[in-house]
């Protein structure tokens, strides 16, 4: 069980020095590595496999909806802002039929655990679109009574109506996109949303029966310093939520060209980022603070003690997904709409990330499946240490032997000689049947992860660009 001392001192030296582009591990292999040559029949096949005796186990789902009404600066999500009705109609209309085409291949008996709508800006559908939406998924899956289903909202423009139509079909989980509430930081990323409007959305949440709201914050944003940022932290203990993600901003206009309209004199040198990093983590799980005292689950995630992240850490079966931290493992992850990834046993799968293209695949009744990665037995094997570690903060060596038919040392001898400077730095704990994740090491598990990837190597000795990841703090 993960110990409960979850808040290391943070050595800014030590920070320092490990600070580097790293992936954030939603998948292994990442996506970068996925490719063309696995595509849409590799997909059909692998679903068609786990479904065809209906022991496939519990089923996750995704739903893109990239819709906005305006630009944020920082954003680094697919999205695209539109105002005509007709598109949005159009694309529910293409949704519909996506969901339809997998749902006639999934077996019956197999339950939703996990519904998310991500984007985008869920909450730039209508009530009624919602409504519409929402029911179809329920009319073609079997969503489990107990399931977590989540929703992710703009307090702006979020009304009573957009929460109660969430909540009539099954949504019982919101996630506001906060950001910062410092007006000056807010005008210079395009996203002004006073302090009030948050308050109203969350207290909306509670008043419609929402279980459980999470508030999404970023670091890194132009004119954030640790002191202004204090601020915003202090207003959101003060409002509570069950849980708060704290996102490092990646700056890369090279790939997201609209972040050129950011000015990089504005944002913070790279030590202030950190010290904001150390002072929020601080703040967050304070036991002693005003509305303080949150587990830090790991890389980005806070949470309540009592929460049910907090419980499966500490049970050793918290699991990780592109959708972030979940306690439902093992389901397969079945995604709509474009750009979404479905996350199979042994594949993954992208959907097409262009409007036209999406609708010409499913209007001919095509899963608008474009890429994807085929996982060897390496793949799944590295996948499953690197989960534990970022999820649980253990690896339990006889465990993975059992279950992969390795002998874990032989198999991960050049892993464990990349562990050990990590290990003479306090970053982890190499035991003789055990890894385990120390606590200065919660802020680097990205880096411990590292060790276990086999592509990281390849990248850099290859011929090709190498993949643009974000600063692992």
């Amino acid at each position: 069980m993960p110990e409960q001392t979850i808040v290391p001192e943070f050595d800014a030296d030590l920070i320092r020095r490990y600070r580097r582009s790293l992936p954030r591990y939603t998948s292994y292999p990442t996506a970068p590595h996925f490719s063309e040559d696995v595509g849409a029949t590799e997909y059909v096949d692998e679903v068609d496999r786990t479904n065809r005796e209906g022991d496939g186990g519990p089923i996750s789902l995704y739903v893109h909806l990239p819709f906005c009404r305006s630009l944020c600066y920082y954003c680094g999500c697919h999205m695209m802002v539109r105002s005509r009705p007709e598109t949005v109609e159009g694309y529910l209309a293409r949704l519909e039929r996506e969901i339809d085409l997998l749902a006639a291949r999934v077996h019956g008996d197999r339950e939703v655990v996990q519904l998310h709508w991500g984007g985008g800006t869920p909450t730039y559908l209508t009530p009624a679109q919602i409504e519409r939406l929402g029911g179809h998924l329920r009319r073609r899956f079997r969503i489990a009574d107990d399931a977590e289903v989540s929703l992710e909202a703009d307090p702006r423009g979020l009304t009573t109506e957009h929460l109660e139509a969430a909540r009539s079909v099954g949504f019982n989980r919101l996630s506001l996109g906060v950001q910062d509430l410092d007006p000056d930081v807010q005008s210079a990323i395009h996203r002004v949303q006073p302090e009030s409007i948050v308050r109203d959305a969350l207290e909306g949440a509670r008043s419609s029966g929402f279980s459980s709201v999470n508030l999404d914050l970023v670091y890194g944003l132009p004119h954030q310093s640790v002191n202004r940022f204090r601020h915003t932290l202090d207003a959101v203990l003060d409002m509570a939520p069950e849980r708060i993600a704290l996102f490092s901003y990646a700056h890369v206009p090279s790939v997201k060209k609209h972040q050129r309209l950011i000015s990089e004199d504005a944002l913070p040198e790279p030590e202030e980022k950190m010290r904001i990093f150390a002072s929020a983590v601080e703040t967050l799980t304070d036991p002693g603070a005003a509305g303080g005292g949150y587990r830090f689950i790991g890389l980005d995630h806070f949470a309540r003690p009592k929460d049910e992240l907090a419980r499966a850490q500490d049970d050793g079966t918290l699991y990780r997904n592109f959708q972030g931290y979940s306690t439902r493992a093992g389901a397969d992850v079945y995604a709509f709409g474009i750009s979404g990834i479905h996350q199979l046993r042994r594949l993954y799968a992208q959907n097409v990330k262009g409007l036209a293209e999406y609708r010409e695949r499913v209007d001919s009744k095509r899963h608008p499946v474009y890429r994807g990665y085929l996982l060897s037995d390496d793949d799944e094997i590295r996948r499953q240490a690197i989960m534990e570690l970022m999820c649980n903060l253990r690896l339990d060596k006889p465990v993975m032997e059992k279950h992969f038919g390795i002998d874990f040392d032989a198999y991960f001898s050049d892993t464990l000689e990349r562990l050990r400077p990590l290990a003479d730095d306090g970053l982890i704990e190499l035991l003789p049947s055990i890894l385990r994740v120390l606590p200065p090491g919660r802020f680097l598990l990205r880096n411990i992860a590292a060790a276990f990837d086999a592509y990281l190597a390849r990248d850099a000795a290859g011929t090709t660009a190498r993949p643009t990841y974000s600063q692992t703090v």
